[in-house]
């Protein structure tokens, strides 16, 4: 350590109270955001004993199409995916979609208070959009009681 003029000696040491306090603003500022980052629409889907699918690149955001109870579309790119959007601009954003990533997952998130009629028009357009391949959403049976 070496001294100054007035004889008083330098500290050497690192004061990491500092760094706690942004650490803790940090964890605060997190807690409160993630909940916000949580997207999609609310829709009560049908209950189905299928495995699951795993993803072909895990970091690939899968192209979702959700239909709610009163048969409205929303799509989880382009625009507020909590808005919905009408038969044309599914067709011209899912198309947008699958020409610059032709391989990315395309899954439906059917209400299972839905008309089927109205997944299956909504399945028609991203065939004409270019889906090849479309999945569904659905939840997983109640586990069975053990006795």
């Amino acid at each position: 350590m070496a001294s100054t003029q007035r004889g008083k000696r330098l500290m050497g040491e690192i004061n990491v109270v500092p760094y706690i306090d942004v650490m803790l603003v940090l964890l605060i500022i997190f807690m409160v955001t993630a909940p916000l980052l949580t997207q999609g629409i609310k829709v009560e889907l049908p209950k189905a004993a299928a495995a699951p699918i795993k993803p072909k690149n895990p970091n690939d955001k899968p192209l979702v199409l959700s239909i709610d109870e009163a048969g409205r579309l929303f799509l989880n790119i382009g625009g507020n995916p909590s808005q919905p959007i009408d038969q044309q601009t599914l067709l011209a954003r899912a198309a947008a979609m699958l020409r610059r990533s032709p391989d990315i997952e395309v899954l439906v998130k059917g209400d299972s208070r839905v008309p089927y009629g109205r997944v299956v028009d909504a399945m028609v357009t991203l065939q004409e959009a270019g889906a090849a391949k479309i999945g569904f959403v659905t939840d997983p049976l109640p586990a069975k009681k053990q006795r």
